[in-house]
């Protein structure tokens, strides 16, 4: 809903499933259903949010906005706060009064890439300067603020993309989605991949640039909640995707490809002789992205410095802390 399904890369009807608008009726019944199934009592440590996310939400008549806010802030005792994606050009001061008065605490732009080149070939309907002007006004608010990039795009490199993320970071939102592009079916796309006018990124590719981007929006203290599409029946390799990086666990890849670094850095540093086994100590929470997926960085190392790493857990470790241990 309130999106002109222009974009290249877009067929929202593929991606979220959804085939017919969302009327408040059904705004009502989905929170109701979902907080039936969140245990009750002790909330400590979660928060629990109504979010309009597969569409343009602030590019629908207001009058349907405030209906469908009004329905969801019904919940309000229940709900810790409201988040809608939208795209820069649907901001304005009247929206975002109206996003306030039903309690929105969490906008999220489809900024896609600052590059205006990549913006036209992709057909995206706005300019970098718009994306600045939405953030400009939405900064005179107490909204949160989410930025959306995609890599891969028509027109693209990995140098674009990285300076995307460094305009994105002068931005200062608060959290950021980073979507390597895939070919969807059904979508102009599709026919410019199928026509040879198109390339999409590889799945190496694709991990090794968000790699990158991943570390610069941490390094700028901002938290990245999101790497790569949420896998569905229609978004893996057996749905609607044509070409491009998917995986169904993206995000995982690109955590195991950040271990793959640290870990090789510590065996440059420590391992003299390459014969011998070496035990790695990590959080015991992350052991899972450290061995990799179908344990790839174990057999990397294997295959690169014919030694048998062992992997194990250690509680007091932090996040992306990785040490030699005892055998």
């Amino acid at each position: 809903m309130g999106c002109p399904f222009d974009c290249v890369f877009c067929n929202q009807r593929r991606i979220t499933g959804q085939t017919s608008g969302v009327k408040p009726s059904d705004v009502r019944s989905i929170i109701s259903e979902a907080l039936n199934t969140l245990p009750k009592g002790n909330k400590e440590n979660k928060r629990v949010e109504v979010a309009f996310f597969g569409g343009s939400f602030t590019g629908i008549p207001i009058e349907e906005q405030s209906a469908l806010l009004s329905a969801a802030a019904e919940f309000s005792y229940a709900v810790d706060g409201i988040r809608l994606s939208t795209r820069p050009d649907y901001i304005s001061g009247e929206i975002l009064d109206n996003l306030a008065k039903y309690g929105v605490t969490t906008i999220e732009l489809g900024v896609q890439s600052m590059d205006d080149g990549v913006l036209k070939a992709s057909n995206r309907g706005h300019t970098k300067e718009q994306v600045n002007a939405a953030v400009r006004l939405i900064r005179k608010y107490p909204f949160m603020l989410g930025l959306q990039m995609m890599t891969g795009l028509p027109g693209d490199t990995p140098e674009k993309s990285l300076k995307t993320a460094d305009e994105i970071i002068a931005l200062k939102p608060e959290l950021v989605r980073i979507y390597p592009t895939l070919t969807i079916k059904d979508t102009y796309l599709e026919k410019m991949y199928l026509d040879g006018r198109y390339i999409p990124q590889t799945l190496d590719e694709a991990v090794e640039l968000s790699k990158k981007l991943l570390l610069k929006f941490e390094a700028a203290g901002i938290t990245v909640i999101r790497i790569g599409l949420q896998a569905t029946d229609e978004i893996c390799e057996e749905g609607s995707v044509t070409a491009g990086p998917v995986h169904s666990a993206f995000g995982e890849l690109v955590e195991s490809s950040i271990y793959f670094d640290l870990i090789e850095e510590k065996i440059k540093e420590k391992i003299k002789d390459k014969s011998v086994s070496a035990v790695v100590l990590v959080n015991d929470r992350e052991i899972s992205k450290a061995v990799g997926n179908k344990r790839a960085n174990i057999k990397k190392i294997r295959e690169k410095y014919n030694i048998e790493l062992k992997i194990k857990g250690d509680k007091r470790l932090k996040k992306r802390e990785v040490i030699f241990g005892c055998c």
